[in-house]
């Protein structure tokens, strides 16, 4: 655990950010749900239920820090809840850049698991990250395994504001609300030769070169070369 200025968001945009805001309080839900059946449905004990409303509010705040960090400065339509990839998810990635060198742009770093699998392949990764916790617990962990920072480095920075050029692998999990957007970006920014991974949710109207995986944990690689000249022909068939 995935840096363009856009218009008004959609109301399916808007949906799936809910969804998956929705989608990571379901351990909260589920904590909710075992207490009624700790707590007598009549007469619930006052001490208890108030060390157990404690205890869930403490959990709610800790994971408000991870899931929804500071986005004052992120359009409301590019926010992007924290979701780390899961090893599936990671080792899918890492099959799709196979037989690949250079640069690495990990979009939404998080806590850096993609950013450090990445680097042991030996790729010079860097993740961007605008949440300042995971952040820090990334470079942590960096620190901890004795990482060079010129294997994986972690920024806090705002990708959509980000020049990418330089890259000529990234990787992404980001929302399928946000995907059509980065796009955009990425075909004005990224060279020919570059290789965008995406982690579950794909690119809208690009042909991937390769997938790995299913379901959840499916991963989609495009080659931009290919995407251009895709792109390039369907608007000489639709003129």
């Amino acid at each position: 655990m995935c840096w363009l200025q856009a218009g008004e968001c959609a109301a399916d945009e808007g949906a799936d950010r809910v969804s998956a805001n929705f989608g990571m309080e379901d351990s909260i839900e589920v904590v909710l749900q075992d207490c009624g059946g700790i707590l007598p449905p009549s007469r619930p004990h006052p001490i208890l239920s108030t060390c157990t409303c404690a205890l869930l509010t403490g959990l709610y705040r800790l994971w408000s820090l991870f899931v929804i960090p500071g986005f004052r400065k992120v359009p409301r339509n590019l926010k992007v809840p924290y979701l780390p990839s899961s090893k599936d998810q990671t080792l899918n990635t890492m099959k799709l850049l196979e037989g690949r060198t250079g640069r690495l742009a990990d979009l939404g770093s998080g806590d850096g698991r993609l950013v450090f699998a990445a680097s042991s392949a030996g790729f010079q990764s860097t993740g961007f990250e605008i949440n300042p916790i995971l952040v820090m617990y990334a470079r942590s962990k960096a620190c901890w395994r004795g990482v060079p920072s010129s294997q994986a480095t972690f920024v806090k920075k705002d990708f959509w504001k980000t020049d990418l050029s330089a890259y000529n692998n990234v990787t992404a999990f980001l929302a399928p609300g946000v995907m059509a957007v980065l796009g955009e970006k990425l075909l004005k920014e990224l060279p020919d030769n570059a290789r965008v991974i995406a982690c579950r949710f794909p690119f809208p109207n690009w042909p991937h070169q390769l997938s790995a995986g299913f379901g959840l944990y499916q991963t989609f690689a495009y080659d931009m070369s290919t995407v251009r000249s895709h792109l390039r022909n369907v608007r000489n068939t639709v003129v």
